[in-house]
């Protein structure tokens, strides 16, 4: 299965976007997909993370504002960002695990306050 990343682009510090990861096959099988973002300069770090069976958690940093969900019929995951603020600018990867690892290539989300 491969992850196809799309959604980012530049938006101000309050606005919301949504980003989709959208898999060339089944994601009921992933019993773990997350998104990351990696900051210039800084470490990869988790943002999000869904697990089959239990409620999806959050960095301290994105509660509260953003949501990460799972569209089963159309084998995508979403990022909804609301009250974006400077800070959450990066670049953003799904990511899913089960049995294998898989990357998607990566959306730029840019915040301006």
């Amino acid at each position: 299965v491969q992850l196809q990343a799309s959604g980012g682009g530049l938006v101000q510090a309050g606005g919301s976007l949504r980003l989709s990861c959208a898999a060339s096959g089944s994601i009921s099988a992933f019993k773990i997909m997350a998104w990351y973002r990696q900051a210039p300069g800084k470490q990869r770090e988790s943002v999000a993370v869904s697990r089959l069976g239990a409620t999806a958690t959050y960095a301290d940093s994105v509660k509260g504002r953003f949501t990460i969900s799972r569209d089963y019929a159309k084998r995508t995951m979403y990022l909804y960002m609301n009250n974006v603020i400077p800070e959450d600018t990066g670049v953003y990867y799904c990511n899913a695990q089960g049995g294998t690892t898989v990357w998607g290539q990566g959306t730029q989300v840019t915040v301006s306050s």
